[in-house]
């Protein structure tokens, strides 16, 4: 959970015991059900929050894969389009799939 979140559920936790602890003084404005609705958000957030983390924790190996193959082709691509223009001229680069120019 980040701390932004981990944070305002904490405010909010306190605010409503606050606000249940004085609810019987009247005049806030707030009902039991306002309460218990933004107690089950905050339940609902902390649930998708620590799913969140979870999918990160997953994703993260995935996307350094995923980043260490892009170099090599990256790489793959540089080695072999530098075989092709120092080996042809420029004029037959397009038949190579090379667009660019020097």
């Amino acid at each position: 959970m980040t701390k932004t979140i981990q944070t305002q559920i904490e405010k909010s936790r306190n605010l409503i015991t606050g606000l249940h602890k004085h609810l019987h003084e009247g005049g806030s404005g707030v009902s039991t059900q306002d309460l218990d609705a933004m107690e089950r958000s905050l339940d609902i957030l902390a649930a998708v929050s620590d799913e969140c983390d979870r999918l990160r924790t997953e994703l993260a190996p995935k996307v350094k894969r995923m980043n260490e193959l892009l170099q090599g082709v990256k790489d793959s691509y540089l080695s072999h389009k530098l075989i092709i223009k120092n080996k042809y001229p420029q004029e037959r680069w397009a038949d190579y799939g090379l667009p660019d120019k020097r």
